[in-house]
């Protein structure tokens, strides 16, 4: 569902946007959809906050790499939406799930959000690469049920290529989440869903994708049941038109889905880690 077009912006418009984002009171948001089984168990409030440091080269939303493209949208507007939608969270065990561009780069109005909606009783889901994660507050992560994590290499190298940002965040936020669940850390931890993106040529190097496995199984070797679920997700076409209608260069126009014999065998190089993958 998208938004409708904003009233034009003055400049006392704009100092009060600033201050209400400063305060978690307003987002830049590109749209929401109702979800089912894609971004976190059961029926979901799926909620694509604007702005993205990174610049991956297979993003299927270059529409909302820049915060100034999103709609203005209070952080009550959406947990009045979450309001509308508890029958259904609680008939299909679903819930909220913020997600982008980055929601870290919104993080005030993040907090704000999940805060609103764990008070209500609502499962909250954090759809993240990581990359911000120093921008998690302890307070957010004890309001987040869920988070999906995007490791988009293993490689610092890959990773760079891949995103144009370092990797070292991303590992360090996942070994966070992970201490956070220690009983000296208060005990209180989020569930870890690993995402990783099979790109042929990219991303499907042995070596890579070993580096990848061998960190997410050292999360549970930190504390067993960090990670409860990987997802191998193929490399698609299906954002080339975006990237074509902003008048952006798509440097993977030529690079194929990996075969179902190369998804196969990187799902069985997680697998031998002793991990739960689709």
């Amino acid at each position: 569902m998208t938004l409708q077009a904003p009233a034009p912006v003055t400049p006392s418009l704009r100092s009060q946007r600033l201050a209400a984002m400063r305060a978690g009171e307003l987002g830049s948001v590109h749209s929401w959809e109702l979800v089912t089984a894609v971004d976190g168990p059961g029926t979901r409030l799926t909620v694509f906050l604007s702005g993205c440091p990174l610049r991956c080269l297979y993003c299927h939303n270059p529409d909302m790499l820049e915060m100034k493209d999103g709609e203005p949208v209070t952080a009550e507007q959406i947990l009045a939406r979450v309001r509308r939608y508890l029958p259904v969270f609680r008939a299909t065990s679903g819930g909220l799930t913020l997600s982008g561009g980055e929601v870290l780069m919104q993080p005030a109005f993040a907090a704000r959000v999940l805060r609103g909606a764990k008070e209500m009783g609502v499962h909250t889901t954090l759809d993240t690469s990581g990359f911000l994660g120093a921008n998690l507050t302890d307070r957010m992560l004890a309001d987040t049920d869920l988070v999906l994590l995007d490791v988009k290499s293993g490689d610092p190298d890959t990773y760079r290529r891949v995103t144009g940002g370092e990797l070292a965040p991303t590992l360090a936020f996942g070994r966070r989440l992970a201490r956070a669940g220690l009983r000296d850390a208060g005990g209180r931890a989020p569930e870890v869903w690993v995402r990783f993106v099979l790109v042929p040529g990219l991303t499907d190097d042995v070596k890579n994708v070993e580096r990848v496995a061998a960190y997410v199984a050292e999360l549970n070797e930190i504390r067993p049941g960090t990670v409860t679920r990987v997802e191998v997700l193929p490399f698609h076409q299906m954002g080339r038109y975006k990237w074509a209608a902003l008048g952006r260069t798509y440097a993977l126009d030529a690079t194929q889905p990996p075969s179902a014999e190369l998804t196969e065998r990187v799902r069985d190089q997680f697998r031998a880690h002793g991990l739960k993958t689709y």
